[in-house]
């Protein structure tokens, strides 16, 4: 971004980038003008530009009379210029300016500094204070002192004023913090809400209810027996069955039931003169088809209805067909029936056939109408039977009537019977559970006797006249069904005739109607012939099919179907439908067949996919695979994993059934041989597309080098007390299957208490209780013909240590008692971490501890009571807690009573001294590097005399570099008090040793100071006390090298 400003009466260089602060002198009350031009060439969007003053005021929001402000651009040279004009300057314009012009992340600024020359104007002042406050302040007229006004608090008026006002505000009482100012007010109005004094707890903002509902709104007040009215849009609500009103204590309730889309509205508690205003929302429910449609099937001219069922009454249905909405016209009528909606077509045609919708804001369902042509009904046969040429035989589908002619009168018995017609001599086709009337004229002279036999035996019921004899089944059966005889007889002769009656029928039902399979829309449908025809061949079949829980049945064809494999198209992928099936003979159509069980229209799943070996074995493999991309509606029913030798297309199913998991291991596979594996889905829609593997995979076991991975809390010791359980788990690989073997402490674990559990893949030990011999190195290896890997594991059972030895009281002095003591014998297989010591008198015998976690085998029992047999006893302690057993002291400690003593000093004649012994040695420190630290020692010497100088030199060596007052270290000298040493460099760290010198005899001792190394004690070494002689004898010390210190018989030394 590039800027240039142009100031009044000043031109910038053409370079253009003002970054030099600029001073400006302009005149009061004259107009001025600042321009500024950005150069837009390189960006992509309009800059931003900004004037501002002093360090945050945005000039763009004080835009008006007093300041102005233009913008301009120039298409050819792309760029923008921007212009300020302050009308009439005054003396509050003074200040600093910045202009300052950002796109994205780019950015460019310009400042210059305003001075305002001139007198001012009185009645300037107050406007002078727009812009800057801090001019104001400084240039602001001094007033005549006014008589003192009561104190206003200021934040009161801020808060009941106007946003605008603020700055006036804080102006007049000299606020010229704004921002604090504003933060102040923010808080201030949030602490304190407006309080009701009518209302303990308000309506909610708003209530939302679905549609039939009930809605309750509640209200909490101050006072329980204040009246209360509800407002409904502005209108009172009166009490009905619809608003209900309830008074409980000082809460008040509003119900609302069966909430409809008139009450969405506005609601107001009214109490007094306050209110609690509040919303209602009325959802109204997607309405839901709860009955679908059901496909249709008639014949040209017929009535079809299409009936739904919706959950809400009322509510809004479309009907649509192939995608155009239908209407209520001369064709087409719509009823509503409640929740029932039925679309009625007066007189179906062959336009109607198609697939019919009904939609509701929540769901949707369609049915198909089907339409045919109508079907040729059977009607009564009428058969003209030629017997002579007088008689006809008719056949209808009551009765069979035969008309006679009288024989003569002298004529013998005869039958006038005559079949010819009806294919089969004698035969006549009777249809099952129709009437058969057999009409049969009989002439002789006199009149013959009758009989009717069927077969050689029985009657059946015989109608006889004078010339006729009639043979009448009433609702003829299959077992009617035989060969008839009939004999006349009379004086002159006999006539006998056979005739044959075949009852026939419609056939049985077909029988095991079975889903073969499905596809997407489709399903293939096979069945069982009928097993009794009827008598009649049977011609084809007819098929009907529904949905499941549906009681309307769809025709699937109007011509029969011969075979009794039917494929039925145009069904809903996903819907559950049913089947049955019509035998069709010459007679009739059967009774519809069984249905079938439910089945899905759907298709089979896609291939899986990701097909993958996770582990081969020498006889098995195991496989891993991804679920398909489209499974359907159907779902996955399992898996079948199949597998064959390369070069080969024999495929071995390596499981029965199918299985769940997106895994299996394929057993029993020929080793060293190079096989394929697929896997297929397999759902009801049948085997989807195999997933192969594009490569062989070769039957053999993959070696793989053997390794421990042991657990994390293994690596360093374990420890657990006696009696606790121990189970370790450790994981290892390798393949084929390692052998495990474990020792301890080198040899073969054969401790009954100790089990070892091995699997494939880990090996686990266990103890149910933890003894202390069970401590030990545990050793783990796992071996793979000559390759091995090992562990070694660290278990240590630890238990209560035993109580200290031999405790004696060493000293008894004022009221001190020293004791001493021995580290117990047995430790609890772990270290001592610190002893507790108990004391007590002989009158009370009440136990009192002295020290816990005392570190070391000796102690210094104080303020003992005088005139008190004191005994001891001491606990040792460990990580697992004191010790069951108590050591006591051999003896006690008596503290008698102390009479005052007078010491005088001895006079000797040859000097004696005693050498100096330390008391107490230096000890090891690890201290920070730049921090403060103290090493310290106690030294006993004599003569064991009170404030006297005693001459002793202590020399401080840092690997045997005397120490002297050039260096950091100090060496302070003074009676019961630390040595300090300041630490100032990691060059501090090493050994140091203090040697106190009495005249030519001297003791050192030597102390380590470390950065967090391992530490130790180094012993006292004495050296004897030399001869004093010479100019020493009898004399102090009065050496360079050593230092006077004040000191008392046995007194601690520092330095």
């Amino acid at each position: 971004v590039s800027l240039s400003l142009f100031l009044p009466d000043t031109e910038l260089p053409d370079d253009g980038k003002t970054n030099k602060y600029l001073s400006l002198y302009l005149s009061i009350w004259k107009n001025v003008t600042f321009m500024a031009k950005v150069d837009s060439s390189d960006l992509l969007r309009k800059p931003n530009m900004k004037w501002l003053k002093g360090k945050w005021l945005d000039l763009g929001s004080k835009a008006g009379k007093h300041v102005q402000f233009k913008e301009t651009y120039d298409r050819n040279s792309k760029v923008y210029t921007y212009e300020m004009s302050i009308i009439k300057v005054v003396e509050g314009d003074a200040g600093g300016y910045r202009c300052e012009v950002t796109s994205k992340d780019k950015c460019d600024s310009c400042t210059f500094e305003v001075t305002v020359e001139g007198g001012s104007l009185p009645d300037a002042g107050e406007d002078a204070g727009d812009l800057d406050f801090s001019a104001l302040l400084k240039k602001r007229e001094k007033k005549a002192r006014d008589e003192p006004k009561e104190e206003v608090d200021v934040w009161e008026i801020l808060k009941d004023a106007k946003p605008c006002d603020y700055e006036k505000i804080a102006f007049d009482y000299g606020i010229t913090d704004l921002r604090g100012l504003l933060k102040r007010l923010k808080k201030m109005k949030k602490v304190e809400p407006k309080k009701s004094d009518a209302f303990l707890k308000k309506l909610e903002q708003c209530y939302s209810v679905d549609k039939g509902k009930r809605t309750q709104m509640h209200v909490e007040l101050h006072d329980p027996n204040v009246q209360v009215k509800w407002l409904k849009n502005g209108v009172e609500i009166k009490p009905s069955a619809k608003y209900v009103f309830e008074c409980v204590g000082n809460k008040r309730t509003l119900t609302i039931n069966k909430s409809n889309l008139s009450d969405d509205a506005a609601y107001e508690c009214v109490v007094g003169e306050e209110k609690s205003f509040t919303e209602v929302f009325v959802k109204e429910p997607p309405v839901t088809i709860t009955k679908l449609l059901d496909d249709v099937h008639v014949v040209v001219g017929e009535k079809v209805e299409f009936e739904c069922e919706v959950s809400e009454e009322g509510a809004n249905v479309r009907w649509m067909k192939d995608g155009v909405e239908l209407t209520k016209d001369g064709k087409y009528r719509i009823k509503k029936d409640g929740k029932k909606h039925t679309l009625v077509i007066n007189e179906a045609t062959i336009e109607d056939i198609g697939m019919y919708y009904v939609y509701t804001n929540g769901g949707e369902s369609k049915g198909e109408l089907e339409v045919g042509v109508a079907i040729v009904t059977y009607h009564p046969l009428t058969l003209p039977i030629y017997y002579s040429v007088f008689n006809t035989v008719i056949i209808t589908q009551d009765h069979l009537s035969l008309s006679d002619i009288p024989p003569p009168l002298t004529d013998p018995p005869k039958i006038h019977l005559d079949t010819s017609s009806t294919g089969s001599k004698n035969t006549i086709v009777v249809v099952a559970g129709n009437k058969l009337r057999l009409d049969v004229e009989i002439t002789g002279e006199p009149v013959p006797t009758v009989c009717w036999m069927k077969g050689d035996t029985g009657r059946v019921r015989v109608e006889t006249r004078t010339t006729l004899s009639s043979f009448v089944i009433e609702g003829a059966e299959r077992p009617d069904e035989g060969q008839y005889s009939i004999i006349v007889t009379n004086p002159a002769g006999e006539d006998r005739a056979e005739l044959t009656v075949k009852i026939v029928d419609v056939p049985n039902p077909p029988e095991n109607v079975r889903c073969m399979g499905v596809g997407e829309d489709t399903a293939t449908i096979t069945w069982d012939p009928p097993k009794f025809d009827g008598g009649a061949p049977i011609k084809g079949y007819l098929m009907e099919r529904k949905k499941q829980g549906s009681s309307r049945w769809t025709k699937l064809n109007f011509e029969v179907f011969e075979s009794t494999t039917y494929e039925a198209k145009k069904m809903i992928e996903g819907v559950f439908y049913e089947m049955r099936v019509f035998a069709v003979n010459g007679i009739g159509i059967s009774q519809p067949s069984g249905n079938s069980k439910p089945f899905m229209p759907i298709a089979p799943t896609s291939e899986p996919t990701r097909l993958t070996v996770e582990d081969v074995t020498d006889s098995t493999c195991a496989l891993k695979w991804r679920p398909p991309e489209r499974v359907g509606a159907g779902g996955v029913d399992g898996y079948i994993i199949e597998w064959c030798k390369e070069g080969e297309d024999n495929w071995v199913a390596a499981n029965k059934e199918p299985v769940d998991k997106n895994t299996y291991r394929v057993k029993g596979l020929p080793t060293g041989e190079k096989l394929l594996f697929r896997v297929v889905a397999m759902n009801i829609a049948g085997r989807s597309p195999p997933c192969t593997m594009k490569q062989s995979v070769t039957v053999r076991e993959i070696m793989e080098y053997p390794k421990i991975r042991l657990p994390r809390q293994l690596r360093t010791k374990f420890i657990r007390k006696v009696g606790e359980k121990i189970n370790l788990v450790i994981p290892f690989q390798g393949k084929p299957r390692p052998v495990v073997n474990w020792l301890k402490d080198g040899e073969p674990l054969e401790n009954k208490s100790v089990g070892i559990r091995t699997s494939d893949f880990d090996t686990i030990l266990f103890i149910r209780s933890a003894e202390r011999d069970h401590s030990g190195t545990y050793t783990l290896s796992v071996q793979i013909d000559n390759m091995q890997d090992k562990a070694d594991i660290h278990i240590q059972i630890v238990d209560k240590p035993g109580p200290p030895i031999n405790v004696m009281v060493t000293d008894v002095w004022g009221f001190n008692a020293a004791l001493e003591w021995k580290p117990p014998k047995d430790t609890g297989n772990t270290d001592i971490t610190g002893y507790t010591i108990q004391k007590a008198d002989k009158k009370t015998q009440g136990w009192f501890t002295v020290y816990e976690h005392n570190r070391r085998p000796s102690c210094t029992a104080s303020d003992l009571v005088m005139g008190n047999e004191y005994s001891f006893r001491v606990f040792s302690e460990n990580i697992c807690g004191l010790s069951d057993e108590v050591a006591f002291s051999k003896n006690t400690a008596i503290i008698g009573k102390t009479e005052p003593l007078h010491y005088t000093t001895p006079h000797y004649t040859t000097p004696y001294y005693t050498i100096p012994n330390f008391t107490a040695p230096l000890v090891d420190r690890v201290v920070v590097a730049g921090y403060s630290t103290a090493i310290s020692c106690a030294v006993r010497a004599y003569p064991k005399v009170r404030n006297m100088h005693l001459l002793v030199t202590y020399t401080f060596k840092k690997k045997s570099m005397e120490v002297d007052q050039k260096t950091s270290h100090i060496c302070l000298m003074q009676c019961d008090t630390s040595p300090s040493h300041r630490v100032d460099q990691a060059v501090d760290c090493g050994l140091w040793n203090v040697v106190p010198l009495l005249f030519n005899g001297c003791v050192k001792l030597l102390v380590i100071v470390g950065n967090w190394n391992t530490l130790s004690y180094t012993s006292i070494q004495s050296i004897p006390m030399c001869d004093m002689s010479g100019e020493y004898a009898g004399n102090r010390i009065t050496s360079r090298n050593c230092v006077q210190f004040l000191a008392t018989w046995g007194c601690a030394l520092s330095c």
